[in-house]
Parts: C-alpha cells; structure tokens; sequence
C-alpha cells in the first residue's frame, strides 16, 4: 500500500487522503477541503514548487548528484562542458556529441563590438563587477531578435548556447574594465576554463599552468546547479512569465548578488582575515559560542546537515592549486578553525560542518581573484543550471506563471476619507 497521509477538518469534519510520494503530498488536499485554505510558509521552508529530474540533493546524507551522478565522480573525470551538457540534455555525451558541443561553444564566445564599446564604458569607474555583470546579461538580450521566441525549441537551443558560451566573456570583461584594463578577446584555440583565466589575467604573454586550469574547471563543475536555491528559484518564477532567458538568468544573478545567497565565501575571508592567526581561533571559537559576537562563515547549510560533499572536493583542489601559486596564508587558520570545529560538541550537536565556501575563496584570492569577483565566479559556471531548470520549467505542463497567495494582516474595510477633508 502507497504511504497516504489523511488530513480532517475539524470545522465540518470533512476529511481528505492523499498519497505521499518521496516524501511530498500535493498541496491539492488543502484545495480539496476548502478552496479558502492556503499554507502559509515564509521561504519555502516546506514548499515544494516543481517537480525536477536535475539535481537530488540529501542533506541528512551529505549527497550531490547531477542527474543522478555524483558530484565526486563527476569532479574527478569530466570536464565543466561535459557537465553542461549532462544538465541541459539528461546524459553525458559520447564523444562525437561533445566534439560538436565544444565547437558550438566556442563559435559563440565573442561579444558584440557595442557591449564593450558603449555599454560597459557607461559604467562609473569604480563599479563593481557583479553589478555590472547582473546588466550585462540583461542587456546582451537586446542584441538578438530571436531572443523572446522561446516557444520555439531550436531558438531556446540557440539562445542557450550563447549564455553559457558568452559568460566567462562577460566575466571577465566586467573585471577589467574595474580595474582599469582593456579587454581581451576570447582565444578558441583554449579550452573553456583555460579561455576564462585568459581574458582576465593576459598582459603581454600570459602562459596558463594546467594545474590551474583544472582547478577552474572543477570549481565551475561545483557550482554548476544546486536544486532549489534562491537564485534558481528566482529564474523559474521571473522564467515562468515566459520572458526572455537572458532577462530571467539576470534575476537569477542578481539574486545571487544578494550577501546571504552568493556572498559566504567572501565573508569567510573577512572572517579568516579578522582572525589573523592560529593562535587566535579557540578565543574565536568560544565568542562565536556565547552568541554575543562573532559568527562563524562557512559552516552549516540550509538543506545540508552532512560534511557538504562539495567542500571536501573544494579543500583537495585547494591544495593543488597552491602548489602552484604558494599557500595562501589564511589557510594554516582555516585548517586549524575547521579541526577546532569539527571536535567541539557544541557544533557537532547542530550540524555545522564546512560548506563549499569554506575553502573555495581561498582558491580564488590564491589565483589573483580580488574578493569583489567572487559571486561573478559563482554565477559564471550557475548559468547552465538555471538554464537547465528554465528549460525544464517551459517543458513542464503543471507549471503555470507564478502567483503565491498572501496572508493579508493589514486593516479592513475603512470609511474613506477625502484627502482635501483631513
């Protein structure tokens, strides 16, 4: 028998049995007892609002799976556009696909000449990169016609591929017009990741060390989609208005711009900053305990209450990459604030343990990133997850332009007074 829950209402004892599948019960059954009655759940903390075959995330367990890989083996042995492929079409591909996938990838890397020559030099001097790139890919929408026929499934496929081809250009066009450097232009003969830490690091010669370019492409592949968050959710409401994708991945952006949603490894910086040594990190850890001061960043997780599967992959790549650009020298207090952690009851009994911020700026301030490119890294490789959801979003018959009801708390009806009379 099919687990059921069965819920009564006990005004006019009407009762209503719906099945539970995966843990979810339709919301119908509300409906079902009185059209009246709707659930009041401030950030969706017990909402599921879609069905999606995308990514299965445990938290209890600590699992990450991309269509039903896991993020470990996917980090290990593929590729950032393999991955993109795996999200957007349901599989990996074989080799002829890839080839064919890379080639159209890299055929739409290039901008149009006015993005850099007028809009971009329209920014204030010091703007910041995320800002910019947020009005970046809102803006690149206008320069394709085809843009807003996303009833058509070959413009979808079309508009698709130049977002996730054009992002690393915007990136990093975003980055050096705030610091002051001229543009570079894509190199097709780079690979994905390779390309990106061209356009923002060359000056004169520039050769990229592999192990480097690795690290990129598995930090791309880490932040590539993880499920309902605040970003994605984003995407599928302002997508569900059938706008054009460029319009709904700049909602997106700007909802990771927010500090509490693409902010965290920034903050771990500051934090690890502010610590300053070793010595420093049991007298940190007890003022984050009294709950008087300091917080600790890069610990605990909204859905994981598990070791974030992401974050070991994320300290492993950490060291490989400082082999090449020497430690960084947070780190040591890094290393020393998780083991303090990680063997005090006080959050152990909570479930904090390190998420994927916790070291990855730590990589990026190591490579040269400066802490104000740190959300544009984020939403450069989360592009092909939102467009993964926005495409299964239009594809599925359920969904309908979204409307959440409210709970009205404010007055009744009141006698109206002219305002000529007051």
């Amino acid at each position: 028998m099919p687990d059921t829950i069965t819920i009564t209402d006990d005004r006019t004892g009407k009762k209503v049995t719906v099945p539970i599948i995966d843990g979810v019960f339709p919301a119908t059954a509300v409906r079902e007892l009185d059209p009246s009655l709707y659930v009041y759940d401030p950030a969706f903390m017990q909402t599921a609002a879609c069905k999606s075959a995308i990514t299965y995330l445990d938290g209890e367990a600590g699992i990450l799976r991309y269509r039903g890989y896991p993020i470990e083996q996917l980090a290990a042995k593929s590729t950032y556009l393999e991955v993109a492929y795996l999200l957007l079409n349901g599989q990996l591909p074989t080799p002829d696909q890839l080839a064919i996938w890379k080639s159209e990838v890299t055929r739409h890397t290039f901008i149009h000449e006015n993005m850099r020559k007028r809009f971009v030099d329209g920014f204030h001097y010091d703007a910041h990169p995320m800002g910019m790139f947020v009005s970046a890919v809102a803006a690149l929408g206008t320069f394709y016609n085809d843009a807003k026929e996303i009833e058509d499934a070959a413009s979808r496929d079309k508009q698709i591929l130049r977002l996730v081809a054009k992002m690393p250009t915007l990136a990093s066009m975003c980055y050096r017009f705030s610091v002051g450097l001229p543009f570079v232009y894509p190199d097709n003969d780079l690979s994905f990741p390779a390309n990106f830490l061209n356009m923002m690091w060359k000056i004169g010669e520039y050769d990229i060390d592999p192990r480097l370019e690795r690290a990129m492409d598995v930090l791309f592949i880490l932040h590539a989609d993880h499920e309902q968050n605040c970003g994605t959710t984003a995407m599928r409401v302002v997508g569900s208005s059938h706008v054009d994708p460029y319009s709904s991945c700049a909602a997106a952006a700007a909802a990771l711009y927010g500090p509490l949603h693409g902010g965290a490894n920034e903050a771990v910086i500051r934090m690890l900053t502010e610590i300053g040594s070793i010595e420093h990190v049991p007298a940190f850890i007890e003022e984050v305990k009294s709950g008087k001061g300091s917080r600790l960043m890069g610990f605990g997780h909204r859905v994981y209450k598990h070791y974030d599967p992401r974050a070991t992959i994320v300290k492993q790549t950490a060291y490989d990459v400082f082999e090449v650009t020497g430690k960084n020298p947070l780190l040591d207090i890094a290393l020393k604030l998780e083991e303090v952690a990680l063997s005090d009851d006080y959050f152990i009994s909570r479930k904090l343990y390190p998420n994927v911020d916790f070291y990855s700026g730590l990589i990026y301030q190591a490579m040269g990133f400066p802490v104000a490119m740190f959300t544009v890294l984020f939403a450069l490789p989360r592009t092909v997850g939102w467009l993964a959801h926005w495409q299964e979003l239009l594809a599925d018959p359920d969904q309908k332009i979204s409307r959440p009801r409210q709970w009205y708390v404010g007055p009744q009806a009141r006698d109206y007074v002219p305002i000529d009379a007051r």
